[in-house]
């Protein structure tokens, strides 16, 4: 028999109406969001965290492409040398700091752009929905439940609210299957197969950086395939309920035949074909070579160093609310890169093999098939996007930056609830893999989990 005294933040929400609570995160919150309300009045942003996807994507192009909508008011970074030359490379004026509390306090941004390591997600988050401002997130939203529940409770009692920056939702070609789905094409989803597959350039890569350690990025099931579980959620419509998974360092790591610290100053680098040389890159030497004296980050580190702890290799299972029933797998030394889909309906399936890197031949549009029950196969092709990630990029910024009252009939924004929802099932397939037995999904916070009609 419970005592008096409540048990948990669960018994609490089950007391006290856990619907009201959750119901703050039903529905993707940047449907209804206005990052900025002044009209005539540029948004002002802060940025944190000067990596390459930071002075990038969420730096320098949002400044060439939106100059007339926003103005960057701060940037920090805890790398003095990464500060300074960001600045440059970004072409802006504003103030830099090495304490982000000094940055809000001083700037007063409209909204904070978070593109810290992962692990550091949570910390900035909070700070920034906690003081007053929006915050947009790169993905992943953290990389643990309990980082997780604090990012919802802020959010919850700040009243600001958070987008994650699920870029791959706007590409055309996933925005048409999404299209095909809700449609009824192949009737109600029963299964999917979803296999992803990184190369030994772009998957390499993830070794040779901090993400090859799990303290920092919760594996590749929390930092990549974020990405993937997001547009699983989203085209599936349901919420994930229970995770199985399995999950080897077999290929990377201590797996290798001879290791170093870094590709720089290896003795093994002409018979090593990852050996990859920063150095002939100015913009990453700049970045980071010449910025490791600050905090000792090397970006090209030797990917069969024995500080590596992630999977290479990954399979996992997923059954969600509404009874679908989800085979998802990432491997990270492919000689390709894409990944393949195939959704079973009770009408028919839906299927594509998406080649994202296949240098024997560059196609300027992506096919999918639709196959009827009982019918015929029609093959549905879709021009590539524009920009990044499919056309993803763009068509992301331009509904964050220049209106942010456009019209979202695809659902394509990501609120809180959508970020955690991906990051979830990453997180309870890690547990999954350490502890050996499925992952119930609601035991990790406490969001309500809904059977369907996510966007309603």
């Amino acid at each position: 028999m419970k005592s008096k005294k409540l048990q948990s933040r669960r018994d609490f929400i089950a007391l006290t109406g856990g619907a009201l609570a959750g119901s703050m995160f039903l529905h993707p919150v940047a449907e209804a969001l206005t990052l900025f309300n002044r009209p005539g009045e540029k948004m002002k942003l802060a940025l944190v965290g000067t990596g390459v996807r930071g002075l990038a994507m969420w730096g320098r192009d949002v400044v060439r492409e939106y100059k007339g909508q926003i103005e960057f008011v701060g940037l920090a970074d805890k790398n003095q040398g990464r500060l300074e030359y960001g600045k440059t490379y970004m072409g802006v004026n504003c103030p830099t700091f090495l304490d982000t509390d000094k940055m809000l306090a001083q700037t007063k941004p409209d909204v904070l752009i978070v593109t810290t390591m992962d692990s550091t997600h949570h910390e900035f988050i909070v700070k920034g929905l906690m003081a007053g401002m929006n915050v947009i997130s790169e993905k992943p939203m953290t990389t643990d439940e309990k980082k997780m529940q604090a990012i919802l409770d802020a959010e919850r009692k700040s009243g600001k609210k958070l987008i994650v920056t699920f870029n791959y939702r706007y590409s055309p070609h996933r925005q048409k299957m999404y299209e095909l789905l809700r449609a009824g094409e192949i009737g109600e989803i029963t299964s999917v197969d979803f296999h992803w597959y990184l190369n030994t350039s772009h998957g390499a890569d993830y070794f040779r950086r901090w993400h090859g350690e799990r303290e920092f990025s919760g594996t590749l099931l929390v930092h990549k395939s974020t990405h993937h579980f997001d547009l699983l959620n989203w085209w599936i419509d349901s919420d994930p309920e229970e995770v199985y998974a399995y999950g080897e360092l077999e290929f990377y790591g201590k797996n290798g035949p001879f290791r170093s610290k870094t590709c720089r100053g290896c003795t093994h680098a002409s018979k090593c074909d990852f050996y990859w040389d920063i150095t002939k890159s100015e913009h990453l030497t700049k970045l980071y070579v010449e910025a490791e004296k600050y905090d000792g980050y090397h970006r090209d580190g030797c990917v069969f160093r024995e500080e590596i702890d992630i999977y290479d290799k990954m399979a996992v299972q997923i059954k969600y609310k509404n009874k679908v029933q989800v085979s998802y797998s990432l491997t990270t030394y492919s000689p390709y890169e894409g990944y393949r889909i195939a959704f079973n309906g009770t009408k028919g399936r839906l299927e594509a093999w998406i080649k994202e890197s296949q240098p024997w031949q560059e196609k300027e549009e992506d096919e999918i098939h639709l196959t009827k029950m009982f019918g015929h196969r029609e093959v549905i092709t879709i021009p590539h996007g524009g920009g990044g990630h499919g056309g993803g990029d763009t068509r992301l910024k331009d509904k964050l930056f220049k209106d942010t009252n456009a019209a979202d009939p695809w659902r394509q924004s990501a609120g809180s609830r959508d970020g955690a929802m991906s990051c979830l099932v990453g997180i309870a397939a890690r547990h999954s893999i350490e502890q050996g037995k499925p992952i119930k999904v609601q035991d990790l916070t406490d969001i309500p989990l809904v059977a369907s009609g996510r966007g309603a």
